[in-house]
């Protein structure tokens, strides 16, 4: 038996033994001045036993197949009555990773604004636009009717081919955990729950209903977890929802080491836990690991565990009222908390404008300027453009899967009718060309489909500058079999590129992707999937009215092969059925914590485009790196300047490495905007766990004694200036 699991079976075994004697449920507050856990005990008293337990069990919300909804439902995720005299509020439970998935018998046209991929957002490393995007979401929800929303994900990249890495922040923990939390916070802010998930190891698609992803805890707490707990420190998320995935043969939904040791105990969570949809197994199993609420239960799952079933192990003995006690307690003190019951939505008329306006400006912050040769970019407002390629005629496309929202004004690109999940890709009617039109009306711009290579070819010989339009359509349920870009794209840049070496190349993907035609084009621009305000926004770069201030928050790797997993066992199934539950069985996550960036750097290995990395349309200069330690922190300053003729936004980026070697790490972070010539110091303190090491004997985190590195740089392979600092070794408080 491997370590891992031994670790992980014996924390089980000791953690089932403690809660059936009510030990490590007794919620962290309830002996608290709380007025949240205050007033959810006033609730709770008045309370039967049975009203108790149906809060602990939504139904199907109408949004599945055509499926109806309940009596009060609005036709959505999950609906849960709240019982009758309570003052509880109903819950209407949407999905929302992106925006506001709202189905058509809604609303008469059924949509939603839509953010840019959560990659575009956490590329922006900007925590206070991620705050501003999730309000945007919350707002529409709270106008929808909805109070809960399944979005906050942030499960790291440990694969650049994952369906839906396009749904999360990256690779890095604090730097998910920070953008990821700062979008929880904004969505709450609008008096609506949001969900962090998926809890935890869901990395991958394939066979995420059976698969145990194995890892020994000390590295899962030093990466993954890592990013919930920053996560949930920053965000104060009202749920979390566990996933689908078994980690190191528990599934997440039945593992008392992460439901109640890890998140209840150590990071003293106090909201619910909810599970994934489908992802519950049984009643008394899951209810003392620390599940607290079951998912439309009478849809998702085998049985409905937490409604009858429950309420026999309650009566046999088998789970303690003390547990139904804590379980309420939770989730009635997440609706105070959040003003659920204080503040109930108004339904009223989305402000379509202002919140597109919102979702366009967090793609213009987080498309990221990969390569500007000759700086073509920005394009010049009279030259001859030809438009290549991606339904840029009409709009931009989007990832598929739960958190797809329907778009207003419709799809406009009729797909082939594919009936299986997710169906044909959805692009947004948000036109590239018709924006780079308006922005620059004295260029003459052309548009080819680009479906045919010779007559592509033709159109970018006739101009000065050929603008590719290339997609990718990722989707949750099935990983990416490989890391092209879709159809004849790759052969489509190379040969434009080749009749035109003034081309630039427009991703639209939601991973990176190799670029065997990278050193044949003048400029690449990572737009990720760009959301309902995509086109202009992508135009507005395009064209220089705003600057890109992108960073990488995912290595791009040069081949397959340097990928700490360079297979994944299965990704050629079928469908979307097949490779969830039919494929590779079990995933030994042997590289630890050193995911993405942490991987390349262990292993000495380049990248194609390194974690971190951004250009924009000036340059910038640092200097001044002095590291100092006092009141056992750690800060980091440095003198930024804008060294070029036009104003922009650096992001430069501080990392550490521990005196006992290994893989540096991220440790913070800063969004500076400067006018040229105009320069600022610049402080950051490091997160002391950065500095750590994880002792899982002792469960607690440890700072060794010696001298740190520290570098300052534009990425994670960014090596010019360092400096080093000697620190004393402490053990740091829980």
């Amino acid at each position: 038996m491997k370590l891992s699991r031994k670790i992980s079976l014996l924390s089980a075994v000791a953690c089932g033994m403690m809660v059936a004697h009510g030990a490590p449920h007794a919620h962290a507050a309830h002996g608290s001045t709380d007025p949240a856990d205050e007033k959810a005990r006033q609730v709770l008293a008045h309370m039967s036993l049975e009203d108790k337990m149906s809060l602990l069990f939504s139904v199907d919300g109408g949004g599945f197949n055509g499926s109806v909804a309940p009596p009060g439902g609005l036709g959505s995720a999950a609906y849960l009555r709240a019982p009758a005299g309570s003052g509880l509020p109903d819950l209407q439970i949407s999905d929302a990773g992106l925006g506001v998935r709202n189905p058509a018998h809604i609303r008469k046209d059924g949509a939603a604004v839509s953010l840019p991929s959560g990659l575009s957002t956490a590329s922006s490393w900007d925590m206070d636009m991620a705050r501003q995007a999730g309000a945007m979401i919350g707002r529409e929800a709270w106008q929808q009717g909805f109070n809960v929303l399944l979005g906050g994900g942030a499960d790291l990249t440990r694969d650049p081919r994952g369906g839906r890495n396009f749904e999360y922040a990256g690779e890095d923990p604090l730097q998910t955990g920070r953008m990821v939390g700062s979008t929880i916070a904004g969505v709450q802010s609008q008096h609506v729950i949001s969900t962090l998930k998926h809890y935890a190891m869901n990395d991958l698609e394939t066979s995420r209903m059976t698969m145990s992803a194995d890892i020994d805890p000390v590295a899962m707490r030093e990466s993954d977890l890592l990013g919930f707990e920053i996560a949930i420190e920053t965000g104060h998320p009202g749920s979390v929802m566990c996933a689908y995935n078994r980690v190191n043969d528990l599934y997440a939904c039945e593992s008392p080491y992460l439901l109640t040791k890890t998140l209840k105990q150590d990071w003293h969570y106090p909201g619910f836990v909810m599970s994934d949809w489908g992802a519950t197994h049984s009643s008394a199993r899951a209810a003392l690991a620390g599940l607290d609420q079951e998912s439309a239960g009478d849809h998702a799952d085998a049985r409905p565990y937490f409604r009858t079933l429950l309420a026999a192990d309650v009566k046999a003995g088998r789970v303690p009222q003390s547990r139904i006690d804590d379980m309420a307690q939770r989730i009635v003190r997440s609706l105070f908390a959040q003003g659920l019951v204080d503040h109930p939505p108004v339904r009223a008329p989305l402000d379509v404008v202002t919140d597109t306006l919102v979702a366009q400006r967090d793609e213009e912050e987080g498309a990221v300027l990969l390569r500007n040769e000759g700086n073509i970019l920005p394009l010049a407002p009279t030259a001859r453009i030809a438009v290549i390629g991606g339904h840029a005629d009409v709009g931009v496309i989007s990832g598929g899967g739960s958190s797809q929202v329907d778009p207003i004004g419709g799809e406009v690109v009729k797909g082939p009718g594919k009936k299986d999940w997710p169906g044909d890709p959805v692009y947004f009617p948000s036109s590239p060309l018709k924006a780079m039109r308006a922005e620059a009306p004295a260029a003459h711009i052309t548009y080819d489909p680009g479906t045919n290579i010779a007559a592509a070819v033709r159109a970018a010989r006739a101009a000065d500058v050929a603008v590719v339009y290339a997609t990718q359509f990722t989707f949750e349920g099935m990983d990416a079999p490989n890391m092209h870009l879709d159809g004849n794209a790759d052969a489509l840049i190379a040969a434009v590129a080749a009749a035109n070496p003034r081309t630039v190349v427009v991703m639209e993907t939601g991973d990176p992707v190799l670029m065997p035609w990278n050193g044949s084009v003048a400029g690449v621009l990572e737009a990720w999937f760009p959301g309902s305000g995509g086109g202009t926004a992508i135009a507005r770069l395009l064209f220089g009215k705003v600057a890109p201030s992108g960073h990488l928050t995912m290595t791009f790797p040069q081949a397959e092969s340097q990928l700490a997993h360079p297979d994944i066992a299965g990704v050629n199934a079928n469908n979307v059925f097949e490779m969830q539950f039919h494929t590779d069985q079990e995933l030994v996550y042997d590289e630890g914590s050193d995911v993405g960036y942490r991987w390349f750097d262990r292993n000495h290995l380049k990248p194609l485009y390194p974690f971190g990395y951004g250009l924009t349309y000036t340059t910038f200069a640092t200097d001044g790196l002095v590291a100092g330690y006092h009141h056992k922190q750690l800060t980091v300053t440095f003198n930024v300047r804008n060294t070029g003729t036009r104003p922009g936004v650096d992001v430069p980026q501080v990392y550490v490495g521990l005196p006992d070697g290994g893989a540096r790490r991220l440790a913070g972070w800063q969004r500076v905007k400067l006018a040229p010539g105009e320069s600022r110091q610049v402080s950051v303190q490091v997160d002391p766990r950065l500095l750590a090491h994880f002792d899982g004997k002792h469960d607690r985190w440890d700072i060794p004694s010696g001298r740190f590195r520290v570098w300052l740089g534009h990425s994670a392979m960014d090596d010019s200036q360092q400096v080093s600092v000697h620190l004393s070794g402490r053990t740091l408080a829980p």
